[in-house]
């Protein structure tokens, strides 16, 4: 089936009793009785497929899962109660029966740098991090430091870089490592990592998915091989999304083909449009023909599909310029987050990379002037005339 009947049709219609419900129910129970305590017994033992306790599984976390393995083309997955939860379940999936070292991207979200760095290092886990873009780099990073697992994301956030996960994933493979991927930017209307040869993918559900700024969560899809292992890390510290969340997010995902088509339409336009203002400097959009990893672009998207991020830099301005355009920013909602239907401004020195030190900021070429927008499903029009006058 294509993405967008896949995205309105599974994990839905099980069958409760007599009847199926059209959509899934929203199952609120933390136990699970049945007529014989042997039934019971064999649920216990995974015997045969059912419910016993809400930490190790819930019909509508259940319903959920399924449908996201289906648009991941996965084996199995996961629903967790943030996406950086569903990362660190990930890393650790990767890392259970392999060396505790880690080859990281440098270019990724703030808090997953300091997920590293503040979590996986005090626990023993060597983290070393490389330019993703770079295959010589990469290839000298698996040789030099052995490690049991490689994260990168799909698109760099905020600058947008685009590695060749393909080629990656076999050079991951022949050193026996697993490749983690954080596929929130691109979701799987872009690309399916674990077709490409990742051992699993991660979202923030939070993001495109849900996509209405009313959920919290995190997901990980994995291959056959990490199924088990992943599933017997959920049961045991119980990361799980909560039945009600799942429930949104499922609703939310119906639409996610819908909506994401419409964000990137739009932010192709107002990528080319911030190109030819004459206060705005560099702009970062895949879609670009100055973006550094064009030729990847091309390769690993589909046509018309380049995301619906975009970030840009204000001609000379400093900390106080950006929070006065922000502040006269009028339809564009100022808030940590994005994916959501409205479209949403982000300025990363001050949230998403904060608590990264300036130089180091600088050197990923995070800079005191950028700003990241995620395009809504608005008019295009309407998003490009606040921009407009926010600018001056």
């Amino acid at each position: 089936m294509k993405i967008e009947t896949t995205a309105v049709h599974a994990g839905d219609r099980k069958k409760a009793g007599a009847s199926i419900p059209v959509t899934t129910p929203i199952y609120t129970a933390a136990s699970y009785i049945y007529e014989q305590t042997e039934t019971l017994d064999r649920v216990f033992g995974r015997e045969i497929p059912g419910d016993s306790y809400a930490r190790y599984e819930n019909p509508t976390n259940r319903a959920l899962e399924e449908l996201i393995s289906s648009l991941e083309c996965g084996h199995t997955s996961l629903a967790c109660s943030s996406g950086m939860m569903a990362l660190q379940f990930a890393l650790q999936a990767a890392l259970i029966d392999r060396r505790k070292k880690i080859v990281a991207a440098q270019a990724l979200y703030g808090a997953t740098i300091r997920l590293l760095h503040s979590v996986f290092e005090p626990m023993g886990v060597e983290c070393a991090f490389v330019d993703i873009c770079n295959l010589d780099e990469v290839q000298a990073a698996l040789a030099e430091h052995k490690p049991g697992c490689v994260l990168m994301e799909t698109i760099s956030n905020p600058l947008l870089r685009v590695g060749q996960m393909d080629k990656i994933a076999e050079m991951v493979r022949e050193a026996g490592a697993a490749l983690v991927v954080d596929n929130t930017f691109a979701t799987p209307r872009m690309v399916r990592p674990l077709t490409l040869g990742a051992h699993l993918v991660c979202h923030s559900l939070t993001k495109y998915l849900a996509g209405h700024g009313d959920v919290l969560g995190g997901s990980i899809t994995c291959d056959a091989g990490h199924a088990e292992i992943l599933r017997q890390l959920g049961r045991t510290a119980g990361p799980l999304l909560g039945p009600f969340e799942s429930y949104l997010a499922m609703r939310g995902i119906k639409t996610f083909p819908l909506r994401f088509e419409r964000q990137c339409a739009n932010a192709l336009r107002v990528a080319e449009w911030l190109g030819k203002h004459p206060k705005v400097g560099n702009v970062y959009f895949p879609a670009l023909a100055s973006h550094p990893d064009r030729q990847t672009v091309e390769r690993l998207f589909p046509p018309g599909y380049y995301g619906a991020m975009i970030s840009f830099e204000i001609r000379d301005a400093k900390r106080e310029q950006i929070f006065d355009f922000l502040d006269r920013l009028k339809l564009i909602v100022r808030a940590t987050s994005l994916g959501d239907v409205h479209s949403m401004m982000l300025y990363p020195a001050m949230s998403s990379h904060r608590e990264l030190a300036p130089r180091q900021r600088e050197r990923l070429g995070i800079l005191d002037n950028l700003v990241r927008l995620s395009v809504g499903i608005e008019a295009v029009e309407d998003i490009v005339a606040d921009l407009d006058q926010a600018l001056g």
